[in-house]
């Protein structure tokens, strides 16, 4: 397991309002002496499982260890947005390619979702302080 991975993907979702993604369906998980030279890689649960096993849909969330744990934290958020980007808005179990029809996963794709991320994340923290501030003053 993951749990400050999951804590980043669950922030993500939210801030860039990700509302087809079910956060409590997606499981993230650590492994350590991968072969594969990815940083993270996003597994399915595919339907005649999801059948057989009687659950629902499920995402896991791969980071590879040796990679992925030496990346400063924005790429490590890009690289978290770059796998979510990978499921669809049906939330059905599928994964989206890199060239699909409707969205291209690459960088510039990544990059330019991860600086919204960025400004909302910033927006938010304001509203909160804000917020805080009239209610001490209401004391």
């Amino acid at each position: 397991m993951a749990p400050d991975v999951e804590k980043v993907v669950s922030e993500i979702v939210d801030v860039l309002s990700y509302g087809h993604i079910n956060e409590f369906r997606i499981i993230c998980m650590r492994s350590r002496n991968a072969t594969a030279h990815a940083y993270a890689r996003i597994w399915n649960l595919p339907d005649i499982w999801q059948k057989a096993l009687s659950v629902g849909t499920f995402y896991i969330i791969e980071v590879l260890s040796q990679h992925y744990d030496k990346l400063p934290d924005e790429e490590k958020e890009k690289v978290l947005i770059h796998e979510l980007l990978h499921i669809p808005k049906t939330f059905s179990g599928a994964l989206r390619p890199h060239r699909g029809m409707h969205v291209k996963i690459n960088s510039r794709t990544v990059n330019e979702l991860h600086k919204i991320y960025k400004q909302r994340k910033t927006e938010l923290a304001g509203k909160r302080k804000e917020e805080l501030r009239r209610a001490e003053a209401a004391f």
